[in-house]
């Protein structure tokens, strides 16, 4: 089975091609009508926030721009493949906010509710694989903390001094992988006890965090029978539902990066578990890229749900690069908000 090999390494290092948007037929949705942003309402400035870290104008409100969902995967000690370090981690959250870039769900994306001020431009951050360098606890006297060490202490301290983020993401989990990338850790592995991986999945329910479908190994789905790839995304549906019963699962990121022979069970699926004598269906709305750039608005015409490209950040790819090209003037340049935060309606089916 390809993580069991793959979990003799202790990077959980993925031999992932690069892939861009894909040329799936099915997800893509018309944008609704609604008025070019040419300029905030009132006709002032959007906002002091200006292009790019040295400066150069106001940011002009452009709705229809790109969007990055950026990918991180291992937060530890030092940059590597498929890891970043938590100095770094941090400093790519301090320059998004400096170059005005506010978190949004998931949810916010896909209802086209993009409820940020003007001036300001949506980011999607997106966690893949639920390793303990993501969320860890620590017990002292029986009483457990959030490692501040983990992507979730951080990020937790950051929120602190940065009260105009909220807690937004996409934890993209597996259930029962190897190597502690099973729901941020068990048995023991970097000090992570089994009880406590419901009670992360949880936690981030709790505080606003996106849970999305992995799999249930982080199965290479290109490899498998239909029968195994629906088996896969079904069981990893209902972890996630067994540890927050009626969850609504509406992300899913291919493993590796590779969709499987019937693309079409990426989006939805079933599989009979024998156990409950039951059939478990799974419905996707998002499907996430391996790596592709930034992202469509989701009032493009091109915007396609199932198919979501993203920036891959890990040993030497950097986030700078991606964010001097979006503010660079273009037909890939970065969306930033008119201010006007009311939900659009989805486009009849």
């Amino acid at each position: 089975m390809a993580l069991l090999v793959a979990a003799t390494v202790a990077t959980f290092a993925l031999a992932v091609p690069s892939h861009g948007q894909s040329n799936a037929t099915s997800g893509k949705v018309a944008r609704p009508t609604r008025p070019a942003s040419a300029a905030v309402r009132g006709g002032t400035p959007a906002s002091d926030n200006t292009q790019g870290t040295g400066g150069g104008g106001p940011l002009v409100p452009n709705e229809m721009g790109r969007i990055p969902i950026v990918e991180w995967h291992q937060v530890v000690d030092a940059d590597g493949t498929y890891k970043v370090s938590r100095d770094r981690f941090l400093a790519e959250l301090t320059e998004l906010h400096a170059r005005g870039y506010v978190p949004i769900s998931l949810g916010d994306y896909l209802d086209r509710k993009i409820d940020i001020p003007a001036g300001k431009s949506p980011v999607l951050f997106t966690f893949d694989d639920a390793s303990p360098s993501q969320f860890s606890y620590i017990e002292k006297g029986g009483q457990l903390t959030i490692d501040p060490r983990s992507a979730i202490g951080i990020l937790n301290e950051f929120l602190k001094t940065h009260s105009d983020w909220k807690p937004r993401g996409v934890f993209c989990m597996l259930p029962a992988a190897q190597v502690g990338h099973a729901f941020f850790g068990e048995k023991g592995i970097a000090g992570q006890k089994s009880e406590w991986r419901f009670k992360k999945v949880q936690y981030l329910q709790q505080q606003g965090f996106d849970l999305c479908n992995h799999t249930l190994w982080h199965a290479q789905l290109n490899k498998y029978s239909d029968a195994v790839v629906q088996e896969q995304l079904a069981r990893g549906a209902m972890a996630i539902d067994s540890a927050v019963p009626g969850y609504k699962i509406r992300g899913f990121a291919l493993p590796y990066g590779l969709w499987p022979k019937n693309r079409a069970l990426a989006f939805s699926g079933s599989w009979f578990d024998k156990k409950s004598k039951r059939e478990v269906k799974y419905s996707n709305e998002a499907v996430f890229e391996v790596a592709g750039g930034p992202a469509r608005s989701p009032y493009d015409p091109l915007f396609n749900p199932h198919s979501m490209p993203r920036v891959q950040l890990q040993g030497g790819t950097k986030l700078k690069p991606t964010l001097d090209a979006l503010d660079k003037p273009g037909a890939t340049a970065r969306y930033v908000s008119d201010g006007n935060s009311a939900t659009v309606a989805k486009p009849a089916k």
